[in-house]
């Protein structure tokens, strides 16, 4: 647990636009009883980590929501943040700005996306400490590939010739091949300072934390709601078992 200095240094920002096309609504559908972001809001609240937790939303429904999981919704996210093609590092930006414009009060800002509903207050403490430990300037959360081989990955053209994006790599066997991750929003770090100064997570120093797959599932599409709640599902009966 941080220690009352040390807890007032960091501020968690969790990004949940209302405009989401594959999944609607997804953001605060409900998962097993709760809205999606809940289980967000509620392994930042119960880290201990946070000063403040708070949602940055152009949804005036999202932020309703949120308050009464125990976020704060200071403000409405402008809609220019909330498009398509917008990175969101910049509604954290945004947001970070907004609520500590001289840079006085937050020392580190996490990112937690709200449709990253697995992980817990373990996995947040956890990458904090591996981000505090290695004084990197900016940390993001990364997962295994699992049993597709990315080294193996291939285009396929319209008559269907198949095209390997690693010409070398694919003639080799899995075992010969060094490991691979994949980045996941589950957990990102970054020193306010630095955040604000490259508006962004993936400045060239960026250190990696891993996170077991079956906690680090970001949910895009359908296909992913199905597993997120399925992964869940197994979750709860494993601590009922031992209870």
């Amino acid at each position: 647990m941080p220690s009352p200095g040390q807890k007032r240094n960091q501020i968690a920002v969790i990004p949940a636009r209302g405009g989401s096309k594959r999944v609607r609504g997804k953001n605060i559908r409900t998962m097993l009883g709760k809205p999606l972001i809940a289980y967000t809001i509620e392994a930042a609240l119960t880290s201990g980590l946070f000063a403040r937790v708070v949602v940055s939303t152009d949804s005036e429904e999202i932020a309703k929501i949120a308050e009464r999981h125990g976020a704060e919704v200071p403000f409405l996210r402008d809609l220019v943040l909330a498009d398509d093609d917008t990175p969101v590092s910049l509604a954290t930006v945004d947001a970070l700005n907004r609520l500590d414009p001289n840079g006085e009060e937050y020392q580190n800002v996490a990112q937690l996306m709200a449709n990253c509903p697995l992980r817990d207050s373990n996995d947040v403490c956890a990458s904090f400490e591996q981000f505090v430990s290695t004084a990197a300037e900016s940390q993001i959360s990364v997962t295994r590939f699992g049993w597709q081989n990315p080294w193996w990955a291939m285009e396929r053209t319209q008559s269907y010739e198949l095209r390997p994006i690693f010409n070398q790599q694919v003639l080799r066997r899995s075992q010969d091949l060094p490991e691979l991750l994949c980045p996941t929003g589950v957990i990102w770090w970054a020193k306010a300072e630095v955040l604000r100064r490259e508006k962004t997570y993936h400045v060239p120093t960026r250190t990696g934390w891993e996170i077991p797959w079956q906690r680090g599932l970001d949910i895009d599409t359908e296909d992913d709601w199905a597993m997120a709640e399925m992964l869940m599902s197994l979750s709860r009966r494993e601590v009922e078992a031992h209870v």
